[in-house]
């Protein structure tokens, strides 16, 4: 029996198509910065109304991961996952006929409440079928989502923005409409497609089945407790707070990079769409290659640490280079540096994560970095608010990723003081 085969069928029949539900996951969450300049005209936003409105859906994407974590626990992964697509998606699509600031912010945190236990309980569904060895790979996959749907999204909204579509609405209502629908469509897929378990997985034969089941790095067999207690331990607390940094650094840019391109360039939406998927080709290889090479190496730590520094200087250096060719290079670069450090986030954590806190710790950390999604928009519209551009707001980005750094060392710490209480053999 390969090994290796097991791990590919893995990663094909249910991480790649768990990417399509983070990516309609991260489009409909994110599809809003390119409404924005439309939206904020015709509904009187200022630059601070629209930053909370983009970011309080993380309020109710605080709020909803445990009740989200209860629900994937009691139904199962097909009709959790069912339940969220259908919950999210008919909310994005409300947005397209919205006409008050509370209908924004209510519908904001309703697709926030549905899409917060997605990512957690997609690393908990896959680590059912992951090894040890395997985790920031398997991991990180689905993550991928969140640069493609950039790629893919960004010059999409501003083709959606523009289309003659022949219909009486504006072209940033029909954007959020069009792009919502097909959440809906593959929620009610996802009830016949993934199997709950290991040994439901009808890809793999019995020998398979079997040997997976004994060897993933959370066991579905294993009873499903839950210890609350994990959640005042260091390595909880650094690591969530690390996420939030490396969050921060990804919201900051992901909410406001159309418009900042905008006031530099002055393009139409398709070509600010082109030229914003830019950076999130770089987090996309960054995730996905940084991974790889963090699972062949088993080295963790620098593989977050050092593309957290790239990533803050290839922010500072494109702001101060001002548009242009040079600034764009800069700004992939930069992107890079973001996705490479996310990818090799979740195996950190994981490493000394018991059966009976696996998943309570996964939803406390994802928790504590979510956060950042809530406060970086909100920060960073008050920042270009009050000082009239967007030095401020790129100078927030870099500080936060500048933490994450020597927070990567202070965990570092940490785990060294951890492992040398667990038995000989233990390898991070």
């Amino acid at each position: 029996m390969q090994k290796g085969a097991i791990a590919s069928q893995v990663h094909l029949r249910l991480a790649l198509p768990c990417i399509l539900f983070m990516l309609m996951s991260s489009l409909d969450r994110a599809n809003i910065s390119f409404a924005a300049s439309a939206m904020n005209a015709e509904l009187g936003f200022t630059p601070t109304q629209y930053g909370f409105g983009a970011g309080i859906l993380f309020a109710g994407f605080l709020a909803g991961q445990y009740p989200s974590l209860y629900l994937f626990q009691r139904i199962g992964f097909r009709g959790w996952i069912c339940t969220c697509a259908l919950l999210w998606g008919f909310s994005a699509a409300a947005l397209g006929f919205i006409q008050t600031h509370a209908q924004f912010y209510v519908l904001r945190v309703l697709i926030g409440v549905a899409e917060g236990g997605l990512a957690p309980g997609i690393v908990l569904y896959l680590s059912q079928f992951a090894t040890e060895r395997e985790r920031a790979t398997t991991f990180t996959l689905p993550a991928l989502a969140i640069p493609a749907s950039v790629i893919i999204g960004a010059p999409l909204s501003g083709w959606l923005l523009e289309v003659q579509h022949g219909l009486t609405m504006s072209g940033w209502r029909f954007m959020l409409l069009a792009e919502a629908v097909p959440t809906i469509l593959f929620g009610l897929l996802a009830l016949l497609y993934f199997p709950n378990t290991p040994a439901q997985a009808r890809f793999l034969d019995d020998e398979q089945r079997a040997w997976l089941a004994a060897n993933a790095a959370q066991r579905a067999d294993r009873p499903r407790t839950n210890d609350w207690s994990v959640l005042r331990t260091p390595i909880v607390v650094m690591a969530g707070l690390l996420w939030f940094c490396l969050l921060c650094g990804s919201y900051g840019v992901i909410f406001w990079l159309p418009q900042i391109i905008h006031s530099l360039t002055g393009f139409s939406p398709l070509i600010i769409g082109l030229i914003g998927a830019l950076p999130w080709i770089g987090v996309a290889l960054g995730m996905y290659f940084n991974a790889r090479h963090s699972d062949r190496t088993g080295e963790r730590y620098w593989h977050v640490a050092v593309p957290a520094v790239v990533a803050a200087v290839a922010l500072l250096s494109a702001w101060q280079m001002g548009p242009g060719l040079a600034a764009m290079v800069l700004l992939l670069v930069a992107g890079l540096g973001l996705g490479s450090a996310q990818g090799g986030f979740w195996a950190i954590p994981t490493q000394l994560l018991k059966p009976a806190s696996f998943s309570v710790a996964v939803v406390g950390i994802n928790i504590l970095g979510s956060a950042g999604g809530f406060v970086m928009p909100q920060l960073m519209g008050i920042a270009r608010e009050r000082s009239g551009d967007f030095a401020a707001p790129t100078l927030l980005v870099v500080s936060v990723l500048l933490v994450a750094v020597l927070l990567v060392a202070a965990i570092r710490v940490l785990y060294r003081r951890e492992i040398a209480a667990l038995p000989a053999g233990r390898d991070g």
